[in-house]
């Protein structure tokens, strides 16, 4: 249970950074492998609202996979929490070999946390 917690905390986080992007916070040098340094042009500010509704779903099958919430989904989440893991996998995999020397600081380390985190509901 604390594991999907943690999870939801730590996309929650991305989530909001996400938002912050797609409202034009110059932070793009932190995020798509900083191709797009200052405010998102407006196609990946529209890209980042989806990233926000993919990212929010994720969450929701962490927290319905450990019980947490949404029970009538608990069929379907125990097996997309595989999902979750493979996405943060990938997630990190990207965070680790970007160029953006910030994404490797910050989001590395929240990617490898929900990775730990996912797995851990899953095999939960």
């Amino acid at each position: 249970m604390e594991s999907a917690v943690a999870f939801s905390v730590l996309i929650g986080t991305v989530i909001l950074f996400q938002l912050m992007l797609a409202l034009g916070m110059p932070w793009g040098s932190m995020a798509m492998g900083g191709r797009y340094p200052g405010r998102f042009p407006p196609a990946m500010r529209a890209a980042a609202v989806i990233q926000i509704a993919i990212l929010a779903a994720l969450a929701l099958i962490v927290l319905s996979a450990a019980g947490l919430m949404l029970p009538q989904w608990q069929a379907f989440s125990r097996s997309a929490i595989w999902f979750v893991v493979a996405f943060s996998i990938v997630a990190t995999l990207l965070n680790l070999i970007t160029k953006s020397v910030w994404e490797k600081r910050i989001w590395a380390p929240v990617s490898i946390l929900m990775l730990v985190t996912s797995v851990i509901v899953a095999i939960g």
